[in-house]
């Protein structure tokens, strides 16, 4: 075996890096950071959107910026990304920008994605309770109780 790990990061419609002279490879995952050398144990983890960095024999550090992906180490001396998408570049402030972006994106899909799922849900309540009430006159509410309901007179001057 040699002192060396082969490196490929993949996308679905191209192969970014291809290097079999690694000599040591950064990633994160939800965990945290953590490094590889040759002969680490296999492994098997889920990246988020994070730098991924390696070194060359030259002990010249190079990034590539993953959109979600898996990191696979097999045989102790292959490791193998394959993500959604990615960058490679060598300006790690640029990269860590383009993370930080790709993160707000992501986190703000997640919020819109939240947010339509509530509305349905509204909807589909509105509507159970339609069918449920069908004898309510249009434009009554629809939330099954009246007014005088909602908050009952305990005789304490104070809603139940």
């Amino acid at each position: 075996m040699s002192a060396a790990l082969h490196l490929t990061i993949t996308t679905p419609s191209a192969v970014l890096v291809d290097r079999d002279d690694v000599g040591s490879v950064r990633a994160e995952d939800e965990s945290g950071g953590f490094g590889i050398l040759p002969r680490h144990a296999d492994f098997l983890t889920v990246l988020p959107v994070s730098v991924l960095r390696w070194r060359g024999p030259d002990k010249v550090e190079h990034y590539c910026v993953v959109e979600g992906g898996v990191l696979s180490v097999t045989g102790g001396q292959r490791v193998a990304v394959a993500c959604r998408q990615g960058t490679v570049g060598d300006d790690l402030q640029r990269l860590e920008a383009d993370v930080a972006a790709m993160r707000a994106e992501a986190s703000d899909l997640a919020r819109r994605a939240r947010t339509d799922q509530m509305r349905l849900h509204a909807r589909a309540v509105r509507q159970l309770m339609r069918y449920l009430h069908p004898l309510q006159p249009a434009g009554a509410p629809t939330d099954g109780m009246q007014a005088s309901e909602a908050t009952p007179d305990t005789g304490a001057g104070e809603p139940a």
